[in-house]
């Protein structure tokens, strides 16, 4: 299972470095294409998890004024 994100950034809000910072911490990695960033849950995960990851996401981007799009896919 892969959860990916895309981002929109404003003039108003973080640097774009920051937010990849803030991302990549949360065990994110960089990709080129559609998504900004996927996690790969390497050991699999039950929707109830995904969710939870949402909601730590959420907060940890809160207060940077960004805009984003999660989708988390079986692979």
């Amino acid at each position: 299972m892969k959860t990916y994100i895309m981002l929109m950034f404003n003039s108003e809000g973080a640097k774009p470095s920051e937010i990849l910072d803030v991302l990549h911490g949360l065990g994110f990695e960089p990709q080129k294409g559609e998504y900004d960033m996927v996690y790969d849950w390497k050991d699999g995960a039950e929707l109830k998890e995904a969710i939870w990851f949402a909601d730590k996401i959420h907060a940890n981007l809160k207060g940077f004024d960004i805009s984003y799009s999660i989708e988390t896919v079986e692979e």
